[in-house]
C-alpha cells in the first residue's frame, strides 16, 4: 500500500481539511472534472443519497475539483450536498493524485485506510453506482 498524500484544501464553507484531520478513520477520497455538469452531479448526489449508510460503516466522503469555493458553494446548495467538496484551483492536490489529465481533472477515487494509507484505487470511474461498489468493495475487504 502506498502512503496517501496530505493536503490542506477549504470546502464549499471555506473550512479547511487536511488528510491529517481524518486520521484514525476511512476515508473516500473522490476527483471529479467540473461542478454542476452531468455526470458529475450524478456522482455527488449518489454519494449524497448514500452518505448516511456511508457513515454508518465509518467512512468519511471528501470530494475534490479545480472549481473555487464559490463554484462549490452553489453546487453544494443546488443539490444539498451533505459532505465537503474541497477546492484545488491551483491544482497540487489533484496533480499529487495522477487525476490530471490533458483536458482537466479525471475522474477517480482513493479509498484511504485509518492510517492514511490508500486501500483502493478506483482509476476510472462511472459516476452511477459508483458510490454502492466503494461500499460493497468495503465490505469485503
Amino acid at each position: 500500500m502506498e502512503k496517501a498524500t496530505d493536503f490542506t484544501l477549504p470546502d464549499q464553507t471555506g473550512t479547511n481539511h487536511s488528510l491529517s484531520d481524518y486520521s484514525g478513520r476511512w476515508l473516500i477520497l473522490y476527483f471529479y472534472p467540473q461542478d454542476d455538469t452531468p455526470g458529475c452531479t450524478t456522482e455527488a448526489c449518489a454519494f449524497r443519497d448514500d452518505y448516511a449508510l456511508i457513515q454508518q460503516k465509518g467512512l468519511q466522503v471528501l470530494g475534490v475539483s479545480h472549481d473555487s469555493v464559490a463554484s462549490h458553494a452553489k453546487f453544494a446548495a443546488k443539490y444539498q450536498l451533505n459532505f465537503p467538496i474541497l477546492a484545488d484551483v491551483a491544482g497540487e492536490t489533484i496533480e499529487a493524485y495522477g487525476a490530471k489529465g490533458l483536458i482537466g481533472t479525471k475522474r477517480m477515487t482513493f479509498l484511504i485506510n485509518p492510517d492514511g494509507m490508500i486501500a483502493k484505487e478506483y482509476p476510472k470511474v462511472t459516476p452511477k453506482g459508483h458510490s454502492v461498489q466503494i461500499l460493497q468493495d468495503f465490505e469485503a475487504r
